[in-house]
């Protein structure tokens, strides 16, 4: 479900950056101009960072990561529903203002004070900053619940240091998620009460600063990109040890490098607010800080690089879109450089070079990592291949259309064209570069599509996969295709690194268990959580509209909820032994 949600708010966050790019396609053209420019632009960016890109991750973390720790569902099933409605109610809230009220926010997705308070902006911004509230606690719920998973679930024998690299990012991005997402609540609270109740935290004139805002929104800004950064290097580090038939190069340095870009996202969050003035002391520290960051993603990248060196490498879609993802991340990281020297940035800032820099980094890195997670991981969550040849278009058309729409937009950016606007004049020499641009947009919204037809062929079609289709090397690839729902039969009993990899090298039919095979404890079905959300959302809109009656209903029906799940026990069911499929050999 989480994969369904995100996938439909990509779409709608892809649409509005074709509308984007079709407005920029000539000078002066009118299509798209002023407000309407400044809410998709807006809408744009909030839905593909908060809607789009986190829950897809939240899908494959929530389908792999107990498969690769020998668990049988996450630690706790009713947390993760809640959040998983609250994630989509929240994104339903930011939506809705395209048809209620006086339109979509448009502040842009920083949503920078004084822009967003209200003097300078309309009820969109409402919408912006509760929906933003109702998905920020899902997805911090979903945080709490993959850190307990993972330190808790693991299978006997599962040491942190033998843990797969996709598992050990997915527990450094919710140890992020922990601790960033505080900082955007809180700020969010504080425009909430300047907006509803006439506070003055953002507001000058009566004591207020705007810089708070700015410092806020970038200490969970910055760890943000990491967030949704991290769990694509986990992706590529598996997929690129599965199809170089290769145990990971260097797999503790992968480990503390992760750890350390973890803990270096959350010092560097100043460096996006070099040209506000804090001076060169600041400046400098934090662009001492981000230098330091090259040197673990520079380990990363070799390590990387090594597994391939001399290992026997299949190329197939999921690994093309690993390999892609090295070249494109590196471009990103390496304008990222360049953005982190203070006296350049003063050049670059709100120019189209940080457009390019900013999606050669998550798009260039994450997306890229998504599609080779889905390809990889898809036979396992729903039994079927998606199809090679649809999947090789896929990638070729996004990776041309991908470098078309962002490489022009460095130069675009080094001329002086400034992000945010909607229109250039002709004879200014960006002509060119926005034309190509707009054709690579086009580009990556054919692969889209073709990945969609592949999503419709492969579903339709009758074949069966095997349990290990890629002569895999963790422990999802022991059990059947697709994974029943209690996942493992027998809890298993890892016995080194790479935990199938040493059960072949040693000729042994199957992973050993740590368990003889009994019958399984599973919880029951509940509607709470999507009624706890419901709740949540009614007292969104109350607060959006002012209606302080339907507000506090709706936060009296969550709590009555919330105490009813306190006192009422989930007995759950048990599936019995003769209903178990024992497991595969490897």
């Amino acid at each position: 479900m989480y994969l369904l949600a995100g996938g439909f708010f990509f779409l709608l966050g892809g649409l509005e950056a074709l509308l984007i790019r079709i407005q920029l396609m000539y000078p002066d053209l009118d299509i798209f101009v002023g407000g309407t420019f400044n809410q998709l632009l807006t809408m744009h960016g909030t839905t593909m960072i908060f809607f789009a890109a986190m829950p897809i991750i939240f899908a494959l973390l929530n389908a792999i990561v107990p498969l690769q720790i020998g668990a049988r569902d996450v630690a706790f099933p009713f947390i993760n529903a809640l959040g998983l409605w609250l994630f989509f109610l929240g994104g339903v809230i930011l939506n809705a203002s395209w048809f209620l009220g006086a339109g979509a926010p448009e502040a842009g997705w920083t949503a920078y004070a004084p822009l967003s308070t209200p003097a300078f902006s309309h009820m969109g911004v409402d919408f912006y900053v509760l929906g933003l509230q109702v998905a920020g606690i899902g997805t911090w719920l979903g945080g709490i619940n993959f850190l307990v998973t993972i330190i808790n679930m693991r299978a006997p024998g599962l040491t942190f240091m033998r843990l797969p690299m996709f598992t050990w990012t997915a527990f450094v991005t919710s140890a992020l998620v922990l601790f960033a997402f505080p900082a955007i609540t809180v700020n969010l609270i504080l425009l909430m009460f300047d907006r509803l109740f006439g506070g003055a935290f953002f507001n000058a004139d009566m004591g207020g600063n705007v810089v708070i805002w700015q410092h806020l929104f970038w200490i969970f800004g910055h760890p943000e990109v990491y967030i949704l950064i991290l769990p694509a290097f986990g992706i590529v580090s598996d997929v690129i040890s599965t199809f170089s038939k290769k145990r990971l190069f260097g797999h503790s340095a992968m480990v503390f490098a992760t750890v350390l870009i973890g803990f270096l996202g959350f010092m560097v969050w100043a460096h996006h607010m070099f040209t506000v003035g804090m001076g060169p002391i600041a400046n400098s520290l934090f662009a001492l800080a981000t230098m330091l960051i090259a040197v673990p993603t520079g380990i990363k990248i070799f390590n990387w690089l090594f597994t391939m060196w001399g290992g026997q490498v299949r190329i197939n879609t999921a690994s093309l879109w690993s390999i892609g993802f090295i070249p494109t991340f590196l471009i990103g990281g390496m304008t990222g450089v360049m953005l982190g020297v203070a006296p350049a940035d003063f050049q670059y800032q709100d120019t189209y070079f940080v457009i390019a820099h900013f999606h050669y980094t998550i798009v260039g890195g994450m997306v890229f990592g998504l599609f080779s997670g889905m390809y990889y991981w898809w036979p396992k969550m729903f039994g079927k291949m998606l199809n090679e040849k649809l999947g090789k278009w896929n990638f070729w058309t996004f990776f041309i259309g991908f470098n078309l729409t962002f490489f022009p937009q460095h130069f675009l950016g080094l001329m002086g064209m400034p992000r945010r606007v909607f229109t250039f004049l002709p004879n200014a020499g960006l002509e060119m570069g926005n034309f190509v641009s707009t054709i690579g947009a086009f580009g990556m919204t054919l692969s889209i599509l073709i990945f969609l037809l592949n999503i419709v062929i492969t579903n339709r079609s009758e074949q069966t996969v095997p349990a290990d289709p890629w002569d895999g090397r963790t422990l999802e690839w022991t059990i059947p295709s697709p994974a029943p729902e209690y996942n493992f039969a027998q809890t298993p009993l890892v016995r080194g690194l790479d935990a199938l990899w040493v059960e072949k090298m040693e000729g042994n039919g199957q992973i050993s268990y740590a368990e003889p095979l009994g019958r399984i404890h599973m919880p029951s079905p509940s509607v709470l959580p999507f009624l706890m959300a419901i709740g949540l959302t009614f007292a969104a809109f109350g607060f959006i509209y002012h209606t302080w009656f339907v507000a506090a209903t709706g936060l009296i029906f969550t709590f009555v909820l919330m105490s009813i799940r306190s006192v009422k026990d989930d007995p759950g069911y048990y599936i019995e032994v003769e209903d178990i499929d024992e497991g595969v050999k490897v």
